[in-house]
């Protein structure tokens, strides 16, 4: 261990051609310094997984328009699961949207809730019945 006691009665050096440092000032050299701007969200858009839509076969659309056809005439409650696609990369996730259906639209291709929420008949790759 160095021995300072030499040093101790020795006055704090103060520059005659500069103002003492500002407490705020002082605290800013040592913040965090970004050199790539942007690159922490980058790495995190990169990192964030994307499903591929599933293409369904004839069966399983046929499926879908039976239940649609049924439950937008009887009030029947559903549960719709279908894809959205990312803005942003390649691929999409998957949706879940519950409800009564007040149409099927075929004009504008799209199923409409009560709520007034709607959903893409293209984009439905699942459609199930609950509670009556």
């Amino acid at each position: 261990m160095k021995d300072y006691s030499s040093m101790i009665d020795h006055p704090h050096f103060r520059s005659k051609k500069y103002p003492p440092m500002s407490m705020t000032k002082r605290a800013a050299q040592f913040a965090p310094f970004a050199a790539l701007v942007g690159y922490d969200e980058a790495v995190l858009e990169t990192g964030r997984l994307t499903s591929d839509m599933v293409i369904l076969d004839e069966d399983a659309i046929n499926e879908i328009d039976d239940t649609l056809r049924k439950a937008s005439g009887s009030g029947t409650p559903v549960n719709i699961t279908y894809f959205v696609k990312d803005e942003n990369k390649a691929g999409g996730s998957y949706k879940d949207i519950s409800g009564r259906i007040r149409k099927v639209d075929t004009s504008d291709k799209k199923v409409v809730f009560d709520d007034g929420s709607y959903v893409p008949l293209e984009d439905i790759t699942d459609i199930s019945t609950f509670g009556v």
